[in-house]
């Protein structure tokens, strides 16, 4: 889209390193629709990233931070704690998959919870080493982007990366690993580089965000609970893109039937305001001292308040159903294009979080650049789209999962005539 004086001003006031997939200023925001400041109007498909699960200023969660702005907005739990946080901690406790006694922690954002994830894990363990994955993301900060799976742009220019973290790669087999492969290589990584018995973590997506919305293969998560129970290392499972209804569960976890020791959880989680959490085995959670846990803003009882609010509308609402069903809607329209896509070599994603795939009709090898057009032709129609991918070759879908049938029909239009304009320009 073109510049305006607004970009103008952001240009010269904000670090260019705050990247901006569009130039919409938003004016205002309901449900899955978006509205800027020059009043156009647009269908959300970002959700934030995966953020407003529950659609854009859900009423229910409206009104419970409402009602906790007429109570106090901060005390600062390690100085005045309050019932609520107590009280979604009880209910995370209870809802995480893991027949077995958990504790919780609240922070403010993903990145935060998987720093303290790790902090957790090496205070349980007495050791130190972390193995993750290619085309993993796992956050900004420095612990997070030695985790992540990709340099450019995150690590970029940012120096060293904190030591004793490992990568192994992802199975992705239309990239050409297999689940075989990427096990290979971490029986390679224990014998040449890292002692199993030095490893305090090895942390996963159940579905890669960044890195494509590549699900775990089923196989591939049974074989590293496993490895984790062979070695006594403890599996974190970070949901923070995958949690809360989006993948059709609760959490994507609940599709392997297995149970990690720690999980991360954000974005979904506070409806569209700031609360991140990590939950765990509760003998594993304890491990920190007091003290050695937390943060000023850390379980903000406006983010608290908002949570509930989530949980309990994700309950009433039906929405882990609403994703299958949405989803299955949604890839079933991406295959009925196939055929006037030939750009298209992939469809995937449990539930709601699904993507899809493009590669050079010509060389048969990842293509970016088509899926950029379609994105920008998808915008200029009024549907905000992400791309995504290692190679930057796949677009996800993240619309909110209380989307109107009404527009979530607009939306596959728009998409269709997107992806065909795309291949005539």
């Amino acid at each position: 889209m073109t510049a305006t004086p607004l970009t103008d001003r952001k240009n010269a006031a904000i670090s260019r390193g705050v990247g901006m997939t569009t130039q919409i200023y938003a004016d205002r925001a309901e449900n899955a629709e978006i509205w800027d400041k020059e009043g156009n109007r647009y269908i959300d498909f970002a959700a934030g990233i995966a953020v407003v699960n529950t659609g854009h200023r859900h009423p229910r969660v409206i009104e419970a931070v409402k009602n906790q702005l007429d109570r106090f907005t901060h005390t600062c739990h390690q100085v005045v704690p309050y019932e609520n946080y107590v009280e979604l901690a009880e209910r995370l406790n209870a809802i995480t998959p893991g027949n077995f006694a958990k504790k919780t922690i609240f922070v403010t954002t993903g990145a935060e919870a998987v720093e303290n994830a790790v902090k957790i894990a090496r205070a349980a363990t007495g050791r130190q080493a972390v193995i993750a994955f290619s085309g993993g993301f796992h956050g900004r900060t420095f612990m997070g982007m030695a985790l992540t799976g990709k340099v450019v742009p995150y690590k970029v220019g940012f120096g060293s990366m904190p030591g004793d973290v490992f990568h192994a790669p992802f199975p992705v087999e239309m990239h050409g690993t297999t689940v075989e492969q990427s096990l290979g290589v971490l029986k390679k990584l224990f014998a040449a580089d890292v002692d199993p018995n030095r490893v305090a973590a090895i942390i996963v997506e159940p579905v890669q965000g960044e890195g494509g919305f590549y699900p775990v293969p089923v196989n591939f998560m049974k074989a590293l609970r496993e490895i984790c129970d062979q070695h006594g290392i403890l599996l974190i499972a970070d949901e923070v893109q995958t949690g809360f209804a989006r993948t059709g569960k609760l959490f994507a976890m609940e599709h392997y039937g297995i149970a990690a020791d720690i999980m991360t959880m954000a974005k979904g989680l506070g409806g569209g305001f700031p609360i991140a959490a990590v939950t765990g085995r509760a003998e594993i959670m304890d491990a920190p001292g007091p003290g050695g846990l937390g943060g000023t803003y850390a379980g903000s009882p406006i983010g608290v308040a908002a949570a509930h609010a989530v949980l309990d509308v994700i309950k009433d609402e039906d929405l882990c159903n609403r994703a299958e069903n949405l989803g299955a809607r949604l890839k079933q329209r991406l295959a009925s294009l196939q055929d006037k896509v030939p750009e298209i070599v992939d469809i995937r994603g449990p539930g709601f979080m699904n993507a899809v795939e493009f590669n050079d009709v010509s060389t048969k090898q990842p293509s970016a650049e088509f899926a950029n057009k379609v994105r920008l032709k998808a915008l200029e129609k009024g549907l905000i789209l992400l791309t995504c991918g290692v190679h930057g070759n796949v677009i996800r879908f993240l619309a909110p999962i209380t989307i109107q049938d009404e527009v979530f029909a607009e939306a596959l239009d728009i998409l269709e005539s997107a992806m065909i304009e795309a291949r005539a320009a």
